[in-house]
């Protein structure tokens, strides 16, 4: 059966990937309806016909965050066969991720929205759930290398996976209060050298 009314007369995954740059540059609730209607190029009756609501858009403009820049990161973990480059490579494609010319500073996950508890339930919530699948997934990794004998079988993988979510947040606030490429890679090698003293700590 033929869709009756007019055909929507924007390409809606343009204007999510325009609405995904303001909420990563100025967060939910910086980012005003007149702000995402100008950024998406269309008005407020397309926006809610196509997307819901401004909370809706929010979690699909995370979803596509995630598919995109957070993909050229997070797959690291699993393409790499060794704990060490899994992490060293993790560690350089975040640096590289929040400190790409063209794109917003640091990362969408953990400056999306106020950390006050004072913001959108539903947007902290989802924000909340995305970082803690974040930490999920290191842990799985570091768990991951205990089992194949490249680290200690008391390593506190939970520990690590938590040390290194914490350290990529510090590089996302850092890269938005204006680090550059150069200072983030800095602390990204510091944090390569910290496995080591990891290892080494448990194995003692």
């Amino acid at each position: 059966m033929a869709e009756r009314g007019r055909p929507r007369s924007f390409d809606r995954q343009t204007a999510l990937l325009r609405a995904m740059e303001l909420f990563w540059a100025k967060g939910f609730e910086d980012s005003s309806m007149t702000d995402l209607t100008q950024a998406m190029g269309i008005g407020s009756p397309s926006l809610y016909a196509a997307f819901g609501s401004k909370e809706a858009l929010f979690r699909e403009a995370v979803e596509l965050y995630q598919a995109t820049v957070g993909l050229r990161i997070w797959q690291s973990l699993d393409d790499e066969t060794t704990i060490a480059g899994a992490i060293e490579r993790f560690l350089l494609a975040t640096a590289e991720a929040y400190s790409t010319p063209g794109e917003p500073p640091g990362c969408l996950i953990v400056l999306g929205a106020s950390l006050s508890g004072r913001g959108d339930a539903v947007v902290c919530e989802t924000l909340r759930t995305r970082r803690a699948d974040n930490v999920a997934r290191l842990d799985q990794r570091f768990a991951r290398a205990v089992a194949d004998g490249e680290l200690p079988s008391d390593f506190d993988h939970g520990a690590a996976a938590a040390f290194y979510a914490a350290l990529q947040h510090g590089m996302s606030i850092m890269a938005r209060d204006g680090a550059d490429a150069a200072t983030l890679q800095a602390i990204a090698r510091t944090g390569i050298r910290s496995l080591y003293a990891l290892r080494t700590a448990d194995a003692a």
